[in-house]
Formats: structure tokens, sequence, C-alpha cells
């Protein structure tokens, strides 16, 4: 199988993407497990009422795919425990599927003997290629859309066992990220948590500044605009948009870190304080709530040397955690993580009885 990891340069996106985050990517595909019986695949919109008003005119109805397990809908009183799972930058809901080979991941997992859960993948897709999960008026409230919105709708409409013992996170690069800043704000809502390959984990010293990055980003003013540029540019956008919002700023209401070639250090306080590493200490009383953390990454991944510090802030307050670094790159062992670690944590930790409290 081809292996792609997409490599940044030394300009780093200013301060955080400093690891190769990818777009869509193929990775090697576990073996189809015999006998594998077949999950429901379900594409439905949830409405974010956290995303209303944005000002970049982000949708605020979202695709969602939920897999239901193969006796969903055979055995009509039983519930189920959810795992909601994150994408990375640059990629929706739909191309997630495919890098993770889901539902033959699910199924084969299901196969290997995981209980059957309920797995969610909700998009989280913007103008510039990602939210970064995290709650801004330029892009909406991405954090709570997916800890409220979709897990409010997900109890509504489907037979789920509504417990935050009962309910896994977990999220690959920017989804890892995501996974790390949502699962630390909310562990009143989720009860076990994998962490896959995060990025933006922390702030770093601003390089010198790049002045034809800067002169194409400010040449942006429509969507088209950003959809020519480069990777580390778009990723640049997207960040200034979740972490330096500014309504008073049109048309892209955001502030860059650099202006006239000059690093802007109230700009880069801001993303700064958006780097989990940076807060993760304000938090460890929701972290210790956890029945279960899990962090992964791969051997090759420029993001391993972050995720150990992660692993290792863990480690120093007495939050148990299962560590892994394993032979791949950032994207190459996805698929494979999925079925034969992320489901089968799962199984190992969340909830599956109706008496979960």
């Amino acid at each position: 199988m081809m292996r792609k990891a997409v490599a940044l340069s030394a300009i780093c996106v200013s301060v955080f993407f400093c690891g190769p985050l990818s777009a869509q990517v193929q990775t090697e595909v576990p073996p189809v497990i015999p006998g594998a019986k077949p999950v429901t695949v379900e594409r439905i919109k949830i409405h974010g009422k956290s995303l209303e008003g944005n000002l970049e005119g982000d949708a605020v109805d979202r695709d969602v795919f939920v897999f239901l397990p193969p006796s969903y809908n055979k055995n009509r009183h039983r519930r189920y425990p959810v795992v909601y799972a994150l994408h990375g930058y640059s990629i929706g809901a739909e191309q997630w599927t495919h890098e993770i080979h889901v539902p033959q991941t699910i199924e084969g997992a299901f196969a290997q003997g995981a209980k059957e859960m309920i797995v969610v993948l909700p998009d989280s897709r913007t103008v510039h290629n990602g939210s970064m999960y995290s709650s801004s008026v330029t892009t909406g409230d991405f954090e709570n859309f997916v800890a409220h919105d979709v897990v409010s709708y997900i109890d509504a409409h489907y037979r789920t066992l509504p417990s935050r013992l009962s309910r896994g996170l977990v999220g690959h690069s920017m989804g890892g990220y995501g996974a790390t800043r949502i699962g630390m704000k909310h562990a009143d809502v989720f009860g076990s948590l994998y962490i896959m390959s995060p990025c933006c984990l922390s702030a770093r010293p601003a390089g010198p500044a790049n002045l034809e990055m800067e002169k194409k980003l400010e040449a942006v003013k429509t969507e088209e605009d950003s959809a020519r540029l480069s990777f580390l540019e778009r990723a640049q956008l997207a960040s200034a948009a979740a972490w330096s919002p500014d309504p008073k700023n049109p048309p892209l209401y955001l502030d860059l870190p650099y202006k006239d070639g000059a690093v802007q250090p109230d700009i880069l306080a801001k993303w700064a304080a958006n780097a989990p590493l940076a807060f993760i200490d304000q938090y460890i009383g929701n972290l210790r709530e956890y029945r279960a953390i899990g962090v992964d990454v791969g051997d090759q991944d420029g993001l391993r040397f972050d995720t150990i510090k992660l692993h290792e802030v863990l480690d120093k307050y007495g939050i148990a955690n299962s560590f892994e670094i394993y032979h791949g790159t950032h994207t190459s062992a996805v698929a494979d993580r999925f079925q034969n670690h992320v489901m089968p944590f799962f199984n190992k930790n969340l909830c599956f009885q109706a008496s979960c409290q």
C-alpha cells in the first residue's frame, strides 16, 4: 500500500503546525475478517446550534456518519455505548471514512471480539479546511458542537446508553488535538479518551516572517481564494480563524500572526493559549475522571515529540494512560490502529450496561 505523509516546511505555519498533517491519503488496510457481520451506515445531518451565526458562513447543518452494529435492527430493546471519532485537518467526515476504512474496520473489530457499539463521525470541515475543534465567533463553536449538539442528537435519535461512562472520544491529527481539547474540558460528557497522533499540542517560538506567504494570505477575500492556497497557507488561515478571530476584520474575520513582515505578539499569545500542553494543568481534575486514556503515535511521525510530552505530563500527575509509539508514519497505520487498537480499547473501557452512571 502507498504511504503518504505531508511534510511541512520549517515555516511551521507560524507556531503550531510543525508536524506532518495530511490531506486525503491511502492507508494500509487490515485484511477482511472472515465471517464479519455487516454494520448499517447512516449519513445524516445534525443542526449545530453552537455554530449558528458564525462569521465565515460555515455550514450549520453538518454531515454526520453513524455506524450501527449488526444487532441494532434485530434487537429493538438493546441500547449501546457510542464512540465519537474526529477527523483530521483538510478532510471531512466522508474522507475520514476512507482513511480508517469504515465500515470494514468496525466490522473487523466486532468479528475479533469487540462488543457492539455505535460509532459516530461528525464533520468539522470549514472554509479553510478545518475547525480545530475550537470555539470561535468566526468558525462557530465546534468544541460544543461535538460535545453537546452531536451527543444530544445521537442520544435523542438512537438507542444509546446516555451516560458519560458509555461514551468514548477519539481523534487523529487535528482530531487528536480535538480529542485532547474537548476531552480535557468535557469529562462530564465522555468517559474514555483515545488520542491518535495529535497535532498542535504546544506553542513554538515564531520563526522569521515569510513575506511571500504573508502576501498571499492578505490577498484572500473569498472561499475560492482560500481553495487556491497551498496546504500550509490554508492551515495558517484555519488556525487564525479558530484561535485569533476578529469580528471587526472582514471579510475573513481573523487576525494573522504576521503583519508587514513583523511578528504580532498579541496574536501569537492567543494561539499559544490554545495549546493543550499550555493549559493541561488547569484540567487535571477533569482528566482524573476518565476511566481510561489511550495515546499513540508513529515512530516516523514528526508529531511524536509533543505526543511524548503529553504522555509525560499525564504520568507526572499520576493519571493512568496507555501509550504506544508504533511503527509507521503520521497516516500509514491509522486504519489498522482503529480496528485493532482503538475499538478494542473502547471495548475494554466503555460501560455496556444500562445501569451505567
